[in-house]
């Protein structure tokens, strides 16, 4: 059993400054010795702020350094894959926030550098150490509503990402709903086997020129008969947005969104509350302290990673399947695309 776990950090943006604060502060388990990343002051100011010893612009220096057991990549898209199969040959256990890639060849080759290393991979899907996500899926299991019949997830952004992101971010599918993907997967417990997506642009015409929608429901049919909707939009203009049902033999269980407070004032002019959290570092912040527990918790024990290199695959996959649906306007099951 590992009593303390030598971690370093890739990509010091708004995500791992996030992660680098838990490490730093919260997880006394954890020594974050090393950061990098392509933008030096990024790194420099992020092991400013958080302690970090060991500070550089190239990652194959936490790859080399002996002394580090795990890496965490938070940095852009198109480098996870090649830095979870450099972390793997280098013996590291690695944390890395979603998609691995927005293609299977490219997943399936860092999958296989990862099984070939004997090394942990733990995907960033944080939602599901949400504790109202969790709680909802903990009474699915726990048979309180029946046998499930109907999910449906509601995924609202409260503005569109910047342009240029969309360009490269393999569009709504795979930025947006990937976490609704692997919800969907999370709270019934049974694999998707069609999916079928319809969309469109009501936001900003300006994302539908970058090749992208702004706006989508899919639904989903589960290999256990479970019928489940997603309803997808970049801009809620009251919040972020972010509510789940569960309907079932003996009953529902719903989760509602967070808001700064339930205060409910009530007058002549009507009855009032308080919006949604804006920003889903807001609504999450709860979730990625407790999903990088259980990272450095499944290395100190030497247990299976809660969130598994299967569970980095099939979202892509499903996404994928949205894309075709939306694009041939069909029903498309999972197995046609691999």
């Amino acid at each position: 059993m590992t009593t303390a776990v030598n971690v370093g950090l890739i990509g010091a943006g708004r995500i791992g400054r996030v992660h680098a604060e838990n490490l730093a502060y919260r997880i006394p388990e954890v020594n974050l010795v090393a950061v990098a990343d392509v933008f030096l002051e990024a790194a420099q100011k992020c092991a400013a702020d958080f302690g970090i010893p060991t500070v550089t612009q190239n990652p194959e220096d936490i790859f080399r350094d002996e002394s580090i057991d795990a890496v965490i990549i938070c940095s852009s898209t198109d480098t996870h894959a090649r830095f979870i199969a450099d972390a793997a040959r280098a013996g590291k256990h690695i944390f890395c926030e979603k998609p691995i890639a927005l293609d299977l060849p490219t997943i399936d080759e860092a999958l296989q550098a990862v099984a070939q290393n004997g090394v942990k991979l733990q995907l960033g899907f944080n939602r599901r150490f949400d504790p109202n996500f969790k709680a909802a899926r903990d009474m699915v299991v726990e048979g309180k509503i029946g046998d499930p019949h109907i999910v449906h997830i509601i995924s609202r952004d409260p503005a569109p990402p910047p342009i240029e992101y969309i360009k490269v971010s393999g569009g709504i599918f795979l930025d947006q709903t990937i976490h609704d993907f692997d919800m969907a997967r999370f709270l019934i417990g049974s694999e998707v086997e069609e999916v079928y997506a319809i969309g469109g642009v009501r936001v900003d015409p300006a994302i539908g020129e970058a090749g992208d929608i702004d706006t989508a429901v899919i639904t989903l049919r589960y290999e256990n008969g479970v019928i489940g909707t997603i309803d997808n939009s970049r801009q809620a203009v009251y919040g972020y947005d972010q509510r789940v049902e569960v309907f079932g033999s003996k009953g529902a269980v719903v989760v509602g969104n967070r808001t700064p407070h339930t205060a409910v004032y009530s007058s002549a002019e009507g009855v009032q509350s308080a919006r949604p959290l804006y920003f889903f570092l807001e609504r999450y912040m709860d979730a990625y302290l407790a999903e990088m527990r259980a990272f450095v918790d499944c290395i100190i024990n030497d247990t299976e990673p809660p969130v598994t290199d299967i569970d980095g695959r099939i979202p892509v996959v499903m996404g994928l399947a949205a894309w075709k649906s939306y694009r041939e306007k069909r029903p498309v099951r999972l197995a046609e695309i691999g």
